[in-house]
């Protein structure tokens, strides 16, 4: 169970003076030692990126071979003010993400440490702009998205799960959390099997999957319909990635608060954690190495969809 890091992890998160340091400070009392934020400023608007790694018995921290997996909380901001008062819905990416972060490293104190580093990233940000968007209102950001996925996305993440409050739409009528396919190199692959399996097995129900189209998984910016950010991070690098998406019954605003779910993040970061064990023991893959070289064969490259297309 993950509940009390994730009621922990709000209590620190919820409060306009929070930045990386605290998080930081946070996450070092609880046993993370490698652990740092990286402030930025654009346009008067500032962020603190934080990175997390846990360490694992066989990991490549410690010149093993195991893989590594990448946890990153997407996100424009923890919280919207002065325009809201207190933590926002669109914070439950990063909020999920910290407490992941958390519990891996309780785990690793009490001698469960996984075979695999993990890495985990996110940005915090309370006093984050808002922006106009349909059906309801967006979280903006203090920071480009290209900025955001720079320092959020490590080279040394071999997959990815990118968890993201998911709740602006009329797609995924569900509450709790929901995949997407696999994103590698602009390919939308087929869902994994293996992620849907530890589903099942963390929620005791149905696999739930979000759609995504072709416009998501291209960079913002360029002037195309994105669902939210969420695939974001698949346009800056090679490895697979997966949208682990925090989804309601109905439509609820990025910008909208007291409406973080704790028992819904809570699964969503037990999900986080299974997926770890195995995908770090190698009992876990995201997609099918041998299909992507044939349909690479058979249409070429689609790293285009990575990048900005025609306007650069």
């Amino acid at each position: 169970m993950a509940l009390k890091q994730v009621l922990d992890t709000y209590h620190i998160l919820d409060d306009i003076h929070v930045n990386g340091q605290v998080v930081v400070d946070y996450a070092k009392k609880a046993g993370i030692a490698d652990a740092g934020y990286e402030h930025v400023v654009t346009d008067g608007h500032w962020t603190d990126f934080v990175r997390f790694v846990i360490p694992g018995t066989e990991g490549k921290t410690k010149g093993g071979k195991a893989p590594t997996l990448g946890l990153i909380g997407q996100l424009g901001g923890i919280g919207a003010r002065p325009e809201r008062i207190g933590f926002v819905s669109d914070g439950d990416g990063a909020l999920a993400v910290v407490s992941a972060a958390i519990k891996l490293a309780e785990m690793s104190q009490r001698g469960d440490a996984l075979p695999g580093d993990v890495i985990i990233t996110t940005h915090i940000c309370p006093v984050a702009p808002t922006m106009p968007h349909d059906p309801v209102p967006f979280m903006g950001s203090p920071v480009k998205m290209s900025t955001n996925v720079k320092h959020t996305v490590d080279s040394a993440m071999d997959a990815i799960l990118s968890v993201d409050t998911t709740k602006g739409n009329r797609i995924v009528n569900h509450k709790g959390f929901a995949i997407s396919p696999t994103v590698k190199e602009g390919y939308i692959l087929r869902v994994s099997e293996d992620l849907l399996r530890i589903m099942q097995q963390t929620t005791g129900d149905l696999p739930v999957t979000i759609p995504i189209t072709t416009q998501d998984i291209t960079p913002y910016g360029n002037g195309l319909y994105h669902m939210n950010s969420i695939l974001q991070p698949s346009c800056g690098t090679k490895a697979p990635t997966v949208g682990v998406a925090i989804t309601t019954k109905s439509a609820v605003p990025g910008c909208g608060t007291g409406a973080t779910h704790e028992v819904d993040v809570a699964e969503t970061v037990q999900y986080l954690i299974e997926v770890a064990k195995e995908y770090t023991s190698g009992t876990c893959i995201f997609y099918d190495a041998e299909e992507f070289e044939r349909i690479q064969a058979l249409y070429g490259s689609m790293t285009q969809l990575q990048s900005m297309g025609h306007q650069e």
